[in-house]
């Protein structure tokens, strides 16, 4: 089946980002639909979403891929990166070109282990309604040159659309509260986390792999992707009964 010209999929994506407005969502889920959109519309190889607690602490919520994952934990145990700064300043990096002098001296240890990733450049934008800020998109380049100004402002849009999908359910669901639901989105990635490495070692796939696997399964058969890797970890889905990939 061929490929939907780039504007319809821009048009699907944002339909979909919006879909949380009127039914209830997964808000894991939810957030590596976002970083795959990136994936998928930008001149971008990978994206990763970083959100913070009401106290400010920023946990790392989703990635389009695992060595985008380790860099997202890295730049919050070293307390450095375009995110974290995204995040305290509520504006956009611009896209940084992460092999220079300039780099190193503003991320000493996030720059080199980004390059060392595969990653040339890097570019942040907060998730963000009016003045409040719940976190920030990481957007990687691979590949010779920045991100343009104009793909900033359409990753700016996904950030956006996503960041009012999260608000509106907060306030429709006024007895559960923000640390609530940021903890449960903790306690889920933990589970999905463990589900990954089981699949993994049992299916002799990379990491990857057997998250793309779960992903899979849990669309076909409409469950959550939390749900899913709970059931795996309990043994009451046979991990045989998760195809491998083709």
């Amino acid at each position: 089946m061929p490929e939907l010209p780039r504007e319809e999929r821009l048009a699907a994506a944002f339909v979909e980002l919006a879909g949380t407005l009127v039914q209830d969502y997964d808000v894991i889920s939810f957030l590596h639909m976002l970083v795959d959109h990136c994936v998928d519309l930008l001149e971008v190889a990978a994206a990763g979403v970083l959100m913070a607690t009401p106290q400010g602490q920023v946990v790392d919520i989703a990635a389009s891929d695992e060595r985008t994952r380790k860099l997202e934990l890295f730049s919050i145990e070293w307390d450095e990166g375009p995110c974290r700064d995204c995040f305290r300043s509520g504006t956009q990096v611009f896209d940084v070109p992460l092999d220079t002098e300039t780099a190193t001296a503003r991320w000493p240890r996030f720059a080199p282990k980004a390059v060392g990733a595969g990653f040339t450049s890097v570019a942040a934008a907060p998730l963000r309604l009016h003045e409040q800020v719940i976190g920030a998109l990481n957007l990687f380049r691979d590949r010779p040159g920045a991100l343009s100004a104009s793909e900033l402002r359409l990753g700016q849009a996904l950030a956006d659309t996503a960041a009012i999908g999260i608000l509106h359910q907060r306030a429709m669901r006024e007895q559960m509260t923000v640390i609530a639901q940021l903890q449960h989105a903790l306690d889920s990635r933990v589970v999905i986390e463990q589900a990954k490495g089981y699949l993994a070692h049992h299916r002799g796939q990379g990491v990857d792999e057997a998250f793309t696997t779960l992903r899979a399964y849990a669309r076909t058969h409409q469950m959550k992707l939390t749900e899913l890797a709970s059931n795996v970890l309990a043994d009451t889905i046979d991990p045989t009964l998760l195809p491998p990939d083709d």
